[in-house]
């Protein structure tokens, strides 16, 4: 007899315990993720009373998982692209948060009499705030339309990206003992180098992928198809040595941008909630109330430097990058934990054996108390801003909306047609350059050892050069051309003879610059000298650049990548754009399956003349309706994108939850089939089945009769009923018991 293999078992575990704690903590109104770790501890290794997990490597596994599906699932709600929507502020918040609490948490380490290098590892693990325990704080507070929500999720990837220079940093300082700052740079145009390419390459091929085969991909198959480049990514990610948890997030912002986002989310929902509750399990599974007791004081005091320092540094971040006072103070005080970049952190110091042994113990515990305190650390927020909201309520939204449009209009005039000029030729020549360094790595390092192994060395390399050339084409010819009839260019030439001169020089240094990538291929590949290989290279980028196929293809390329980037900006509302940096902002939220809404219109319900939101579209399975009109019904699971401050569309989401249809009692409407006889006395006796009023006063079906011998035989409208007759009715169980007290008066 087989075993039954012990991933099953503590599934089963797992499994229960996390759905009693659930339960228990949905009822006392406290957010799941406490429930989560609660599990964990009892079906830990740390509980003796209960029992525990036997397979804890696979659980590992499976959680590592889980953290790979909420990261999808955060880049489908957060892409890079609303990320830089959102300009410098992020980036300004970010910086100033993880210096200030790096800082902090190295003076917790000195105040504690730790050596240096722990006090450092200590630092990078307090610098960074826990992005799927926030995204999960949210998900379960009902936070994620708040427009603070946004601003913090932009951070929260933002530090995730700056946590790999972060451990750069570290390994350098653990390997020399002083900070290498060549090695640090070197790292982040590799970060960057990686992130650009995956996103241009990406948003190239996937929405177009998704978009040409879009009627042959169901919800299952789209299911199959989004997990699978997830994984993709993350297996790429992973290779080039990054975290499995960026991958997953680059692949979800990528998918963030095609029109299917909606649908993706809604597939894999059910499995981003398995995984992702396991995850929390597993943290769970970490505390020790013996490290609690040993440790006890490095614990506290790098708990209450984490929750004063994020409420102090987090709050003063936020305002420094131009968030109102309310939403600075909401965001910092939610950013008081450590996760997943601390364990990470902390098991980089133990490999390189440089950090001592108790620190992991402290870490995760630490990390277990704050992850607890979240929910609590966000609802102090609310009540001290709900003391400041007259105060932000004394300039309306409409002036603050104006004076920020302002602004940004006078930043936008500020900007000379010469900086306009330069920003677009460095961004063209970074990106098409990036992509064309990344062809040559790529076919380099898998086409040309397939060449030389067909073909022979000499004629596999000039079969390799001329693939490579032929894929460089579009991308180089950009960097020289594109650009250079733009209204800046043009307006430079009627400045004067200086700057005519300045544009000119500027497509001589891109020739030069295209040039010498081709003459680096022809260099790698043939045996020529070098003036042969200059020559031969500028021909080559002359015929680029003459090439009228060459430049439709380029163009092509562009045109699909800038479509893909905006087809679901395009789908939505025009005047969307006009929203962004104001206080107004749009959220999107679905509408309950047990809805009284279903079936009303706009105008019935009076959205918003009780709510104070406005309805911008109606999303319903493949189609949009952009600003519907009051004669609009809404349906079940229709997705609503409504335009409204914080305030208002919390008050209407909360409006569209409660007004639900209490749930139907199965027992009673169940169908039944029972078999009657007709009793002397009836009042049907006589009748046609049609004239009896079954079917429309009784809400029963005459199934059939039985005749002498009992067999069955089916009854139609002209069916006479008898007495002794007995019939087969099929019905709810309160209908057939009055139907049978008709029978048998």
């Amino acid at each position: 007899m087989s075993s039954l293999p012990p991933l099953i078992s503590d599934l089963a575990l797992i499994l229960i315990v996390a759905s009693v704690t659930t339960i228990v903590f949905k009822r006392l109104k406290q957010p799941l993720v406490l429930g989560y770790i609660l599990a964990g501890f009892l079906a830990g290794p740390n509980m003796p009373y209960t029992p525990s997990v036997v397979d804890y490597q696979t659980i590992d596994v499976w959680s590592e998982i889980g953290v790979i599906f909420l990261m999808f699932s955060l880049g489908l709600e957060f892409s890079f692209k609303k990320i830089l929507k959102g300009g410098a502020s992020p980036i300004i918040a970010a910086c100033i948060i993880m210096a200030c609490m790096w800082g902090m948490g190295c003076g917790a380490g000195y105040l504690l009499g730790w050596s240096t290098i722990n006090c450092m590892f200590v630092g990078g693990m307090l610098a960074m705030s826990s992005t799927t325990i926030i995204y999960k704080a949210f998900n379960d507070l009902g936070l994620m339309t708040r427009h603070f929500a946004v601003k913090v999720m932009s951070v929260l990837i933002l530090e995730d990206i700056l946590g790999i220079v972060v451990m750069v940093v570290l390994s350098a300082v653990a390997a020399s003992n002083k900070f290498q700052g060549t090695e640090l740079v070197f790292s982040l145009l590799k970060l960057g180098f990686f992130l650009l390419v995956w996103f241009v390459v990406g948003m190239w091929a996937v929405p177009s992928f998704l978009h040409r085969n879009r009627s042959f991909i169901n919800k299952e198959t789209l299911m199959i198809v989004s997990i699978g480049l997830c994984f993709l990514m993350v297996v790429v990610a992973d290779s080039v040595g990054y975290s499995t948890a960026l991958g997953a997030f680059m692949m979800g912002s990528i998918m963030a941008e095609t029109v299917d986002a909606e649908r993706i989310d809604s597939a894999i929902s059910s499995i981003k909630d398995l995984f992702g509750a396991i995850f929390f399990v597993s943290v769970g599974m970490m505390v020790s109330p013996a490290d609690l007791v040993a440790h006890w004081l490095p614990i506290i005091v790098l708990v209450c430097t984490i929750l004063i320092g994020q409420a102090v540094f987090g709050t003063m971040g936020y305002l420094l990058s131009g968030s109102s006072r309310s939403d600075a103070l909401m965001s910092g005080f939610s950013m008081a934990q450590i996760g997943e970049f601390a364990f990470i952190i902390a098991g980089l110091g133990q490999s390189l054996g440089v950090t001592d042994g108790f620190l992991m113990p402290v870490v995760v515990a630490t990390s277990i108390i704050t992850t607890f305190l979240t929910p609590y650390m966000i609802k102090i927020a609310e009540r001290i801003n709900a003391s400041w909201r007259a105060d932000e309520k004394s300039t309306s939204t409409a002036e603050k909306g104006e004076a920020r449009r302002h602004k940004r209009q006078e930043i936008k005039q500020k900007k000379s047609p010469l900086s306009i000029y330069i920003r677009k030729l460095l961004l063209q020549t970074v990106v098409y350059g990036s992509l064309s360094v990344a062809v040559i790595v790529l076919l380099f390092v898998s086409l040309l050892l397939i060449c030389r192994h067909i073909f022979g060395h000499w004629v596999g390399n000039a079969v390799c050069g001329f693939l490579v050339l032929l894929l460089l084409a579009p991308l180089l010819r950009p960097i020289v051309m594109k650009s250079n009839s733009s209204r800046e260019a043009n307006f430079l030439h009627r400045k004067g003879t200086f700057w005519r001169l300045f544009v000119e020089t500027t497509i001589v240094v891109r020739f030069i610059l295209v040039t010498s990538v081709v003459y680096y291929v022809l260099n790698y590949l043939s045996p020529f000298r070098w003036y042969w290989q200059v020559a031969a290279a500028v021909f080559i980028v002359y015929l680029i650049i003459r090439s009228k196929w060459i430049r439709r293809v380029s163009m092509k390329m562009e045109a699909t990548f800038v479509e893909n980037l905006t087809r679901r900006e395009n789908s939505g509302p025009a005047y969307a754009r006009q929203l962004r940096g104001s206080d107004l902002h749009i959220a999107r939220l679905t509408l309950p399956a047990g809805s009284t809404w279903s079936g009303k219109t706009l105008a019935q319900l009076r959205i918003g003349g009780r709510n104070g939101v406005h309805v911008a579209a109606i999303v319903r399975d493949h189609h949009r309706e952009n600003v519907p009109g009051g004669a609009s019904m809404l349906f079940p699971n229709d997705i609503l994108e409504v335009v409204g401050d914080d305030e208002s569309i919390e008050r209407f989401s909360q409006r569209m939850n409660s007004e639900v249809q209490p749930m139907l009692q199965e027992d009673a409407d169940m169908m039944e089939l029972q078999c009657m006889k007709v009793g002397e006395n009836s009042q049907l006796k006589g009748m046609l089945i049609r004239e009896s009023g079954i079917r429309n006063e009784y809400r029963c079906l005459v199934v059939g009769f039985e005749d002498a011998r009992g067999n069955m035989h089916v009854a139609g409208a002209d069916h006479k009923i008898t007495v002794g007759e007995k019939l087969w009715f099929a019905g709810s169980r309160e209908q057939l018991s009055r139907l049978n007290t008709l029978l048998h008066p």
